[in-house]
């Protein structure tokens, strides 16, 4: 008996989540021949030429990569002139000791948000767990009350704010803009750091941690670290100038030319660079260290990134599957006649491919590449889409997550209580993320 159209899509679909599912969460396959299989039966399924199978991979691959590489190496590449330069550390002193210790987890937070735009995920975490124990120590905080406005912070950056891979990634395969999500980023993540944070972690004031020794290291003496003014505005200068050209691009009464320049000073590649450049003279000429080593750290950003882009890569192949084979304008209107809006619905195949998964990244690209026709076809607002699949990417973090494993050793947690603490604040991640999502989505 033959399959209907729309039978095949809803098939063809299930099979390749599921294949990934079982190759990444089960089996271990790493991400990219993950994808390459899925893809290829998917492909099978679609009944493409053999032909065309391969072409269409590699297209895909390298249209995604492709406008993606320079972008996040020098992200990454920022990201790490941050972290050993002594910005990120000087930031999160100078947040602490102005909020004092009856606003310490209000501080925490909003050094976790800071420092984590950018800085990746794993950087930072392990970049703030010494802050934490420090502040621990001096304040007689218990570490998880004071951990989790920190991770809700980084959470919070990590899913929801260009330059980092996912929402990057996902920025142009919707046709959204990078300076709008940015912003739209900042508003809809403030509180949402704030409910998973501060607020949360008042209900994990007595859970008790022992950490390994291992982990509980000295504070970093002050010499050495750059002045306030350095850090923060070096740390947020790729907000400050992609929030800067959006608002520029609105102005009326500007010259073709000035908005030549507006545009190309805008450019995501352009500001990382700029970025970058400014960061080897504020952080690294200026505070007398050797253009040498900053490059060695550099490198070693580079190799952070490799798998990144290795899992973008997948998913640019798998995109283009569907595609190609005919499938996207058929899901695209089968997600649109379902009974639920838009943006639930980018953010629930998020969460669903999460908890199976456990990758933020790969749950988040994944997602994205079955709702981007979706996108197109229902008008929804592309820069908040960007955003609850990056919600929906957080939610459900569990024994399949690196994250969850990081949180429970390094804080001494049982599963019981890292259930009970990690999970539940990225839970909360999502779910709020998801509600001021939709609350902005009436004013924009």
């Amino acid at each position: 008996m033959s399959l209907t159209h729309d039978t095949l899509a809803i098939v063809v679909v299930l099979v390749a989540v599921a294949s990934l599912i079982g190759l990444i969460a089960w089996l271990k396959v790493q991400p990219l021949l993950a994808f390459v299989i899925a893809s290829l039966l998917a492909a099978l399924m679609l009944g493409m030429p053999l032909n065309k199978i391969t072409h269409s991979i590699e297209s895909g691959i390298g249209s995604m990569v492709g406008s993606l590489a320079v972008l996040l190496a020098l992200g990454a590449i920022f990201g790490k002139i941050i972290a050993d330069s002594g910005a990120a550390r000087k930031i999160a002193r100078v947040l602490i000791t102005g909020f004092g210790d009856r606003r310490i987890t209000l501080a925490l937070c909003l050094t976790g948000f800071i420092v984590g735009i950018p800085l990746f995920y794993n950087v930072g975490f392990v970049l703030l767990v010494p802050l934490i124990f420090s502040v621990a120590r001096q304040s007689g905080g218990g570490l998880v009350y004071l951990a989790l406005p920190v991770m809700a912070g980084l959470s919070i950056a990590h899913g929801f704010l260009p330059p980092h891979p996912s929402p990057t990634a996902i920025v142009p395969m919707f046709g959204a803009d990078m300076g709008l999500t940015l912003i739209y980023g900042l508003i809809v993540g403030v509180p949402t750091a704030l409910i998973a944070g501060p607020v949360f972690a008042l209900s994990a004031r007595g859970i008790v941690s022992n950490p390994p020794q291992l982990f509980v290291v000295d504070e970093t003496a002050e010499v050495a670290l750059p002045s306030t003014s350095t850090s923060f505005l070096t740390a947020l200068l790729p907000v400050i100038l992609l929030t800067a050209s959006t608002g520029l691009g609105y102005v009326q009464g500007l010259s073709p030319e000035t908005k030549s320049l507006i545009g190309f000073l805008g450019n995501p590649m352009i500001v990382m660079l700029i970025s970058v450049m400014v960061a080897l003279v504020t952080l690294g000429i200026g505070q007398r260290q050797q253009l040498s080593v900053l490059m060695q750290g550099s490198s070693l950003a580079l190799r952070e990134i490799a798998p990144i882009l290795l899992i973008i890569a997948g998913a640019g192949a798998l995109k283009q599957i569907f595609i190609d084979g005919g499938l996207n304008e058929q899901l695209g209107l089968l997600l649109k006649n379902l009974p639920i809006p838009p943006l639930v619905l980018g953010w629930l195949i998020a969460g669903v491919i999460r908890l199976s998964l456990g990758s933020a990244t790969v749950a988040g690209l994944t997602a994205a590449g079955l709702v981007a026709p979706l996108v197109k076809l229902s008008g929804v607002n592309p820069n908040l889409m960007v955003l609850v699949i990056g919600a929906g990417s957080l939610m459900f973090s569990h024994v399949n997550d690196s994250g969850f494993w990081m949180f429970k050793e390094y804080f001494g947690l049982s599963v019981k209580d890292t259930l009970r603490t990690w999970t539940l604040m990225e839970g909360l991640v999502g779910i709020f993320g998801l509600i001021f999502t939709l609350l902005l989505s009436l004013c924009v």
